[in-house]
């Protein structure tokens, strides 16, 4: 299957692929790379290179971005990337990175979510031209092989001795690793070896966990072909994992949940939030890998977060960047006016703003009885607080606002609803709660 999109990318990137590696080189996106991929890229030939995807949602989310970064920097450059979309894959499950098992999907569920995940895509590479971007589904060749025909053809290849010594199987062995999922690296392998005899595709890309599932598919094009000692016929080459404070996989929030790239998922003013809160230390490396500002931004941003780290101005320009990216420029504008106006000093008054706010910040809804019933009833049915007791308390102690008027006493009357049906209730300086009437 195919795509067509438009994009945004510059097109100053340096002439040639030759300069490829040294470009993720200086973002700090290369993990490692197989042999003879430096001199492949030198000779400026265009290179076909993949990467998958599983569609397992019907969103990708922001930890896809680094792979995807990768595919843009490879186009900019003159090479083709290609989209593999796992549907035949995601029916299986890959072992790498995992503690457990995945759920096996149906393929309507798959169908569904990879419908979802071109459309994002196309917002980040450039569909048409003589370097074009391609989308495949890999359920169309998978589906077709027989078991017999698997094992003879593609299981017979890899020994097992070969594929434990594998990280993303070795990991899994004390946990449990079920046949099925030991197989995908058979897949993944066959996946390349397809890719490369219909497509000339010669290169596979990904993160450092598909390693050893990248490194089986060139065993199996080696063998395949016959290559002798010395001879390269495809090539790899692995991004570093982003991880966060935990060391788990990069693409959560504090709270654990996936930032996606679908509004309906996650908010462009949350989307937009996430980078603004980077830390200071991880706002450099943010930089090179989810941006295509070139050296001299990327370093002169960085003086100026250094020298005045409560600016932000790195956090602002990246965020804005990669909203502006995912959600178009219209978006992005609108997520840092409502920033602004969230954690501004000045009252919101704004009802569009304070709309934008109540789907972004934790809204909730309040009737004319809540209302009537004072602020003490109205902070805990915004749940700022899980009791009376404490709401009481942060009354007592001056911590609650509504509307940017400080609470007195837990009888006072509560302020006038903003247009008649917002209330904005802060509970020190940056917890914020918007309220808005029912009906």
């Amino acid at each position: 299957m195919t795509l067509t999109g438009d994009t945004n990318e510059p097109k100053d990137a340096a002439p040639g692929l030759a300069g490829l590696l040294d470009e993720l080189r200086w973002r700090g996106m290369i993990h490692q790379y197989s042999h003879g991929l430096e001199e492949r890229l030198a000779t400026c030939e265009s290179i076909k290179g993949y990467n998958g995807f599983d569609p397992t949602g019907t969103s990708l989310h922001i930890g896809s971005l680094v792979p995807i970064f990768g595919m843009i920097h490879l186009q900019r450059f003159g090479g083709c990337p290609v989209i593999l979309i796992g549907g035949g894959t995601a029916m299986i499950g890959d072992p790498s990175g995992r503690s457990s098992e995945r759920l096996l999907l149906s393929r309507s569920t798959v169908e569904e979510n990879i419908v979802g995940m071109q459309a994002q895509l196309a917002r980040f590479l450039d569909f048409d031209g003589p370097n074009g971007a391609e989308i495949v589904d890999n359920y169309e060749w998978l589906s077709s092989y027989s078991l017999l025909r698997f094992l003879r053809d593609i299981g017979k290849q890899l020994t097992v001795p070969y594929m434990l010594a594998k990280d993303s199987v070795q990991i899994r062995l004390e946990q449990g690793l079920s046949f099925t999922e030991f197989s995908y690296m058979l897949l993944q392998a066959a996946d390349f070896l397809h890719l490369y005899r219909t497509g000339g595709v010669e290169m596979q890309m990904g993160g450092a966990d598909q390693w050893g599932n990248i490194t089986a598919g060139l065993e199996l094009i080696r063998k395949e072909f016959g290559a002798g000692d010395g001879q390269e016929l495809a090539y790899g080459l692995s991004y570093p994992l982003l991880t966060n404070e935990s060391g788990a996989k990069y693409g959560k929030t504090a709270a654990g949940t996936s930032v996606w790239l679908d509004a309906e998922k996650t908010s462009p003013f949350a989307f937009y939030q996430y980078w603004l809160d980077a830390d200071d230390r991880d706002i450099g490396k943010y930089l090179r890998t989810f941006t295509l500002f070139d050296r001299a931004t990327v370093e002169e941003l960085e003086a100026k977060q250094a020298a005045a780290p409560e600016t932000r101005v790195a956090q602002r320009a990246m965020a804005f960047d990669i909203t502006a990216r995912v959600h178009g420029e219209a978006e992005a504008a609108r997520a840092v006016r409502v920033s602004e106006a969230a954690f501004s000093k000045e009252p919101i008054r704004d009802p569009e703003v304070l709309e934008a706010l109540y789907g972004a910040m934790d809204g909730f809804e309040y009737t004319a009885e809540d209302a009537a019933g004072g602020p003490l009833r109205l902070a805990i049915v915004s749940g700022l607080y899980a009791s009376n007791g404490d709401a009481r308390r942060a009354i007592q102690q001056g911590g609650l606002s509504i509307n940017d008027e400080r609470v007195a006493a837990v009888d006072s009357t509560v302020p006038a609803a903003i247009s008649g049906r917002y209330l904005v209730l802060r509970a020190g300086k940056k917890t914020v709660r918007i309220g808005r009437l029912k009906g």
